[in-house]
């Protein structure tokens, strides 16, 4: 099937490369965007092809620093601590002509925290969001909340009465399998307007020139056409033979190939993300292993053996060509929390692993299904097979089924998986994100991403309080208490942290954003 699908994919670039401007940036990489519902899933990708046409009040730059987008400025009131003001851009403009006002904001936040919303973990804090006046809003939180800000970088403001006229109140019910209005039309404030869609295909963006930002920004791009190409060596082929201009998923093992190529660079960056695999240690039995009546994945011990087993180093210099970190806890180097001590606590020792198989009980070992994705982190089912061996040297017998992340992700927020591969990025650069989605237990408005079934109430009560703590010595101290339950738990097996690697022609200007989020406003192009 693979060169049915090459070709297939290679005669669509070639079908809309030859006519295009040199104002067209042709755009690839191994997956799409999920959904255009701006609320529904909390996903780097899709929120990428999202920045494109919709905006949040903040955003941040390529160093991280905050940047106004429809917000122009924003602070604690002065006589409410437990109150953000955030005043509104003028001017602004929707895609289809409407004024974007405070209504629109108010009507996207109640938006964001309805059931189905996988951003609701990143406001949940907020108990109302109010106008005051057309142009400023005040968010109001359940105590004081001193990084707010953070938590908003990716949360996109809807047209209300766009989306009331096209029935899109609802956040889609993407598990569900819905498919709504919202979910492939856009009508958003931001650089690019939605032109045609066609899910996993293509879906090609123009150049917005009503955009607020027109003269403030490059915007010397007028056109973009996202293709998504699953086959790596596709996407590789594609770049070289100029049919793309622009790769984001660069295969490891084509880096100097490409780099070595007229008219192409590579730029690199580390990134805001590591790759770890979850495991169901909540549940008195699973079922995805061959043992009746008993979750040996329950036992600590097990957990640790098979973290032991993991062989980071070998996985860095064999299946990612030296383009990753190892990594001993699920925070990136970026995050308010990680330490280099905790970070380095993932040791490969096969027979201190198999000492504490036996010991709990499992010397003989087990089976068990790993659910791994196969388009969405650089070589994800390359590690996964790499983990197969390596588990196999405790007895632990691993039955590989990868998928692509449509089908992969639902696995783990509806807690159909057992043994799981999961990346996390951490846009607000704080271990609450991390706490919210992959620790608290499972509720309706957190956790939601927390597939190990692990509960732990005292955790919980110390997570919550985080939004709320603005002594920020004493607030850090409890992340480093919450960190040490997750290390001693071995709550997830950490295996990198990702180096981001961009591919390019040598015509596109643009740096590498360490949370994998081209924004096409900032491109120029020669």
């Amino acid at each position: 099937m693979k060169p049915t699908i090459a070709l297939t994919v290679a005669a669509l670039l070639l079908t809309t490369a030859a006519p295009l401007s040199a104002e067209t940036l042709r755009w690839a990489r191994s997956g799409d965007a999920l959904t255009l519902d701006p609320h529904s899933q909390n996903e780097g990708p899709t929120h990428t092809i999202r920045h494109q046409m919709y905006e949040p009040l903040v955003i941040r730059d390529v160093s991280g620093a905050f940047e106004a987008a429809l917000a122009t400025d924003w602070a604690p009131k002065d006589d409410d601590p437990n109150v953000w003001v955030f005043n509104l851009r003028e001017g602004v403009k929707f895609h289809d002509g409407a004024d974007f006002t405070s209504e629109d904001v108010v009507f996207s936040f109640e938006r964001a925290k309805q059931p189905n919303s996988d951003m609701k973990e990143l406001i949940g804090s907020i108990t109302e969001v109010r106008a005051a006046g057309d142009y400023s809003v005040e968010i109001v939180t359940d105590g004081p909340n001193p990084i707010l800000p953070s938590n908003l970088t990716n949360l996109f403001i809807m047209d209300k009465d766009w989306t009331e006229a096209n029935n899109a109140v609802n956040v889609q019910d993407f598990e569900g399998g819905e498919i709504t209005f919202a979910t492939t039309n856009v009508n958003g404030t931001g650089p690019f307007v939605l032109t045609s869609r066609e899910p996993d295909v293509k879906t090609v963006m123009t150049r917005n020139e009503s955009y607020w930002g027109r003269d403030q920004f490059p915007m010397e791009v007028s056109e973009i056409i996202y293709t998504p190409i699953q086959n790596a060596a596709t996407r590789v082929a594609a770049m070289l033979s100029g049919e793309i201009d622009f790769l984001q998923d660069m295969p490891v093992q084509d880096l100097e190939r490409v780099n070595a190529a007229d008219g192409l660079v590579v730029k690199q960056a580390p990134q805001n993300r590591v790759i770890f695999f979850g495991m169901n240690q909540g549940a008195d039995d699973i079922e995805a292993d061959n043992i009746d009546g008993a979750n040996p994945l329950a036992d600590v011990r097990v957990r640790k053996a098979m973290s032991m087993a993991i062989n980071r180093d070998a996985i860095r210099q064999v299946v990612m060509r030296g383009q990753s970190a190892p990594a001993g806890m699920i925070a990136p180097p970026f995050v308010n929390g990680w330490t280099a001590e905790m970070d380095a606590e993932s040791s490969t020792d096969i027979e201190k692993a198999k000492a504490l198989m036996a010991e709990a009980g499992y010397a003989d070992g087990f089976s068990i299904r790993l659910d791994c994705p196969n388009d969405r982190y650089i070589n994800d089912e390359g590690i996964c097979q790499a983990a197969v061996g390596m588990l196999g040297q405790i007895g632990v017998t691993v039955n590989l089924d990868a998928k692509p992340k449509a089908q992969h992700f639902p696995l783990i927020t509806d807690g159909k998986t057992d043994f799981y591969m999961l990346g996390w990025g951490v846009p607000t650069y704080d271990s609450e994100y991390v706490f919210n989605f992959l620790v608290h237990s499972r509720e309706a408005e957190i956790g939601t991403w927390n597939g190990t079934g692990y509960a732990n109430a005292d955790l919980d009560a110390m997570i919550k309080s985080l939004a709320s703590n603005t002594d920020l010595d004493a607030r850090n101290a409890d992340i480093a208490k919450i960190w040490r339950v997750v290390q001693d738990e071995q709550l997830y097996i950490p295996v990198h942290h990702q180096v981001l690697n961009w591919g390019m022609s040598e015509r596109v200007g643009i740096e590498v954003d360490p949370e994998d989020q081209p924004k096409v406003k900032y491109f120029t192009m020669q």
